[in-house]
């Protein structure tokens, strides 16, 4: 079994009309062995700006504080909070010092523009080569059936209420064909206004 299959994750983000949404499942697992149902796989950076992670959960966790400390450091020195686009370089060059003995992660991030509101998602590999995507991005231990539920359902230019709603199914139908994820999921959709978050119960089998 890959180090990346060893917790399980699935972890969608998508763009709408100045909006994007970012979920994640609920399951925490030792390969086949659930040990928690209420693990979130997605952190807030600030109020326009989440990544998911997937991977090995203990690099997850060290990787999101290091994140904190440094945007927190930008926001001391810059008096602002950092854009998506300037963040994911910075993940990027945090992953790239570290490619000799990489962290186990697959970051999504998500986020809005503060000035044009819009959209911006990007992913990464384990060394920090950044990919983005103006419609969705998708991680985790069963891609296939993510990217298979995302390209059949997204459209162009979805509302707030729609994109939850097309998240939450992508979510729940990709991680119900995957035994490594699941047990329930937690969507977060970030508009220009506010930052909507709701939990979903998924199949506990």
């Amino acid at each position: 079994m890959s180090i990346f299959e060893y917790n399980g994750a699935a972890i969608i983000a998508m763009a709408g009309k100045e909006c994007v949404a970012i979920g994640s499942d609920l399951r925490l697992g030792v390969q086949f062995q659930t040990l928690a149902t209420d693990y979130k796989k997605v952190y807030r950076i600030h109020d326009k700006l989440y990544i998911g992670l997937a991977g090995l959960s203990t690099d997850a966790q060290t990787l999101f504080h290091r994140f904190v400390f440094k945007h927190n450091m930008y926001k001391l020195r810059e008096e602002r909070d950092m854009k998506p686009a300037t963040f994911s370089q910075m993940v990027s060059s945090t992953l790239y010092e570290k490619r000799f003995g990489p962290y186990f992660v697959s970051p999504v991030i998500a986020g809005l523009d503060p000035d044009t509101s819009e959209p911006y998602l990007a992913g990464m590999d384990t060394i920090g080569a950044i990919e983005t995507a103006k419609d969705f991005m998708v991680a985790g231990t069963a891609p296939d059936s993510l990217y298979g539920m995302c390209e059949s359902m997204w459209r162009p230019n979805m509302e707030a209420e729609e994109l939850f709603e097309t998240v939450s199914q992508c979510l729940q139908s990709g991680s119900d064909r995957d035994a490594l994820s699941g047990w329930g999921a937690v969507v977060f959709v970030i508009t220009k206004d506010e930052v909507i978050a709701r939990t979903l119960k998924g199949r506990m089998d």
